[in-house]
This record gives C-alpha cells, structure tokens and sequence, in this order.
C-alpha cells in the first residue's frame, strides 16, 4: 500500500485544521487518495447539467403510490426495477428521460443498449405515424412494401453471403430461430457458447445464456455447452496488449505485437471444450461480439477468428449475436463481428435495430436458409409486420443521415479515456473498457485482488448516480459493472456531466467508507 498525494476534485471542498498522514487502514484502500484523519469531505455543488431545449408534458395520470399497489397486485413478481424507489418515466427526448415529478435525467443505459437513435426521435415518430395512418398489420401471408423496402436497406449492409432475412420480434426470438438454423442445416445439437453470456431467457435459448441468475432447477436449452469466457480483465489470463480497446487492462504481459498469449491460452480451453464435452460433429457456437449482460467483456484480439475455424472443422456454423453491439453502436464498424475480422454464417439482431420498437431479424446465407425451408414451415405472426419495417427504415436512414456511426466512434472514445483517469485515481475502479459507445466500469474491492466491490456498496453509488441525474446500467456476474451505453446521439458536453457524476459518487462512497473506519 503506496501513499498518494491529495487530491482536489472538482465539485468538491476539502476542509481541515491541519494535514497529516493518518493511519494505515485497509478500508481507505478505496482510493488511491489518502485523506487527512482530520479531514471532512464533502459535497460542495451537485454536477451542473447540460442543458435540454425539450419541456415535457405535464404528468396527468396514475400516482406514484397507485402504480406500486397495481405493480404489486398485477406485474411480475420477479424483481427487475433499478433503485429503492424505483422510477417512472413518462416521457423521453433523445438522450433524455423525464420522471412523474419533471425531474430530468441523462439516460446512459438506452432501454438496456436499445434506443440508439435518442428517445422519440422526430424522423422515427415521423415515420411511425405516417405507417399508423396506412396499415398497421398483415402478416406474412400478404406482401406489403414496409417490409421489401427494409429487408433491401439491411441486405445492403451485411456482407456476402449474408442476404437471407427472416423477421422477428425480440432478441430471444431470433436466437431461438437461428439455433434451430444451426442444427438444421448442421444436422447436429450440440451448440457452445460463452460462460457468462446472454443470449436470451426463453425456454430454449436459456441453454444458451450463462449467467447464474437465469439459470434453474429445471431442464432447460438441451444439448448446449458452455466454455471459458476469454476475459483479459477477470479470467486467469490477460496483458495491457489484449483487446480492441482504447483502453487496456492494467494487467501486464510480455506479448510481442502479434502474438497474444493469453488468446492462445483460451484457445487451448476452447479445443479442451471440443475435446471432451461435445460430440464430434456440432452444430455451432453463438458468441456476442461484447458481451453485454456479463459487463462488457472484451475478448483477445484473434480468438474469435480461430474459435470459428475450429468450429467449422467440426461441422458447425458460427453465430454472432448482435443484439447490443450492432447498428454502429462500436464505432470503427457497423457490425461488431467485423472488429474480430470474422465471417458469421448467422448473425441475429434486435434492441437498436427498432429504437425501441419490438423488432429483430436472423440474416444468414441462402444455403442455410434453403436448408431450413425444406424441413420446417417457419413462420412468425408479427415478424416484419408494417409497423416495425417502417420504423426500421427510419432508423436506419437516421444512423446514415446523423452519422451516428462516426458520433459513436468520436465520442465513445473520449468517453472511454474519460472513466479511464477515473480507474487510475480510485482503487475500487478496477477496469474500464469497451468500444465506441459500449462501456463497461467493473467496481472491485482492491486492484491486486479484483474482488467484486460488495453489491450493497455499488447499490449505493448507482443510487447516488441517479440522484445527480444520471441514469446508467449494471451488470456482471456479481453486478459489480456499471453498464454504459446511451443513444448514439449524445456529445462530449453530457459526456462531460455523466463523468463528473460518477466521479461525484466514487467520493461520496470514499467519504462513507471513511466515516466506517475512524
């Protein structure tokens, strides 16, 4: 444990009669910033926020305290809502979300990565009312324009052979078919994927996902297999060389610049998984670009591509899911396969594909999509529906028209190097990574240990967060990373404020660690 000298943040007083070194105390190892014993911190302003050119509506209907007692007698029991009391929402601007009362908050999170063009944006609103107006739904027993017009801008975007669309609704929808996809054309089951990924909680794509809270008693998503996830931050292995990042891990390697040991390291897992836990012949293997749900987690540069190599020596197809990483969402390319350099057989999307709007899609090859043609009649009620392809189109179009992409790339950038200062301040930051515009900032007890900060500490500064006005994401297999991932349409400025904020709640949490221990 190393001295460090004081620092002045911003936003912040520091007021004391005298300075001097206090004790060794492992709780104010939380900082890498040692207080005066004879010091009081504490808030001098809140972080002041950008302003908004938006003036909602007025709230006019159920109060608070109905919606609890409906939530309570009527909603799901399972707990999903952030924060002790939780919010709601009643209108959305862009990159901004109003609650009940008209209090205003940054919306860092997007819908769980999934409003990528900003909430309610007037050429999507546009475009909605219009098809509102004209035709709503048919089903796929009847050809309407919305849908050709779509499936033609997507196409577009992907890469040969990529061309076949099937549309669905969710995400978990579209895994649910694309493994269906895998196993028809492979005439195989066995399908690996990721330890701590998310790929769906449906009752087939549960096999799939791996992360314990979504996981039960019960036989569920037969004939899938998980495999060690390359994590360069959490895993046994990892350098400051490994990953697509403007920001790298402060664990240290010897790797030459194109030789990655820790890649090669979690390929000899990967041909392990091969060797002893399915059969001969698979079916395929489903992996996120990033993962999303397990906290951002980034893989060595290379393991993908020879991942999937070994995949289709055995048979299988190999399956990006794009649900959070697509749409320009990463910056430097549209899809975030192409940042592994690889060639998907199957790729599904959703969440940004409809800003919002219950949308998804499956793209594969023609020879796979004519492989499941022969054997099943699939169809989906809803998928494709005018609505959504209409939407859709609009999204698209305003991704290409704001350069959304580029704004991605810029911005997510500065950002990244932003939070980056932030981990070399404070002890309990232990890594910050990502691509574009999705961040992940794991919370740890300590940077030697790398021991998830404990869940009722980072509670407290989520909270803290969005008392200021700021409203971002969790995730990880303990909860212990904070998620970030707003509409592509934010600026420096707010990323500016959502920074100070979270710099603001790493000292309120110092402050009451420090209180805890004198």
């Amino acid at each position: 444990m190393t001295l460090a000298r004081i620092h002045l943040p911003r936003a912040l007083c520091l007021e004391t009669s005298s300075l001097r070194i206090p004790k060794m105390c492992p709780s104010l190892s939380l900082s890498r910033t040692f207080w005066a014993s004879g010091a009081k911190l504490s808030l001098h302003t809140k972080p002041r926020m950008p302003p908004c050119d938006f003036t909602p509506e007025k709230y006019k209907t159920l109060s608070y305290n109905r919606v609890l007692e409906i939530h309570k007698q009527h909603i799901s029991p399972v707990v999903t809502a952030y924060f002790q009391k939780p919010l709601l929402l009643h209108q959305g601007h862009m990159e901004w979300l109003f609650d009940f009362e008209g209090n205003r908050y940054l919306d860092f999170f997007s819908g769980i990565v999934t409003v990528s063009v900003g909430h309610c944006h007037p050429k999507v609103n546009a475009a909605a009312q219009k098809q509102l107006g004209r035709l709503w739904h048919t089903s796929s027993i009847f050809f309407h324009p919305p849908m050709h017009e779509y499936a033609e801008k997507l196409s577009a975007l992907l890469p040969e052979p990529l061309k076949v669309i099937f549309l669905t609704n969710s995400g978990s929808e579209a895994n649910d078919l694309a493994m269906l996809m895998a196993r028809v054309y492979s005439n195989n089951t066995d399908i690996i994927s990721f330890r701590g990924a998310y790929h769906g909680c449906s009752p087939y794509t549960l096999g799939l996902t791996n992360v314990g809270s979504y996981k039960m008693e019960l036989p569920s998503g037969m004939g899938c297999q998980a495999t060690m996830c390359p994590d360069v931050f959490r895993g046994p292995w990892g350098g400051s060389h490994c990953r697509d990042s403007p920001v790298q891990t402060i664990r240290k390697c010897n790797c030459a610049t194109d030789c990655c040991q820790a890649k090669d390291q979690y390929i000899e897992q990967f041909k392990d998984t091969l060797n002893t836990s399915v059969a001969k012949s698979i079916a395929g293997f489903f992996a996120e670009p990033i993962q999303g749900v397990n906290g951002v987690v980034q893989y060595p540069k290379g393991f993908l591509k020879e991942a999937f190599e070994l995949v289709r020596e055995r048979g299988g197809v190999c399956i990006a899911d794009e649900v959070q990483t697509g749409f320009g969402r990463l910056g430097s390319h549209f899809w975030g396969f192409q940042t592994h350099d690889v060639l998907p057989d199957i790729v599904t999307m959703a969440k940004g594909i409809g800003n919002g709007f219950p949308m998804a899609a499956v793209v594969t090859t023609p020879e796979i999509a004519k492989s499941l043609a022969k054997r099943v009649l699939h169809f989906n009620t809803f998928g494709g529906n005018p609505m959504a392809c209409a939407i859709g189109s609009a999204v698209l179009e305003v991704i290409k028209e704001d350069s959304l992409q580029e704004n991605s790339q810029e911005v997510g950038t500065y950002m990244l190097l932003k939070f980056a200062k932030l981990r070399d301040e404070f002890e309990i930051v232990g890594d910050v990574r990502g691509k574009g515009l999705m961040i992940g900032i794991e919370m740890v007890k300590d940077k030697m240990s790398r021991q998830p900060l404990p869940r009722e500490e980072i509670n407290q500064i989520h909270e803290d967060c969005k008392q200021m006005g700021l409203l971002i994401g969790r995730g990880g297999i303990f909860s212990q990373t904070f998620r970030i991932a707003p509409s592509m349409c934010i600026t420096k400025p707010e990323v500016d404020f959502a920074v100070e904020v979270f710099h603001s709640a790493l000292i309120q949490h110092m402050e009451r660690s420090a209180k805890k221990s004198f």
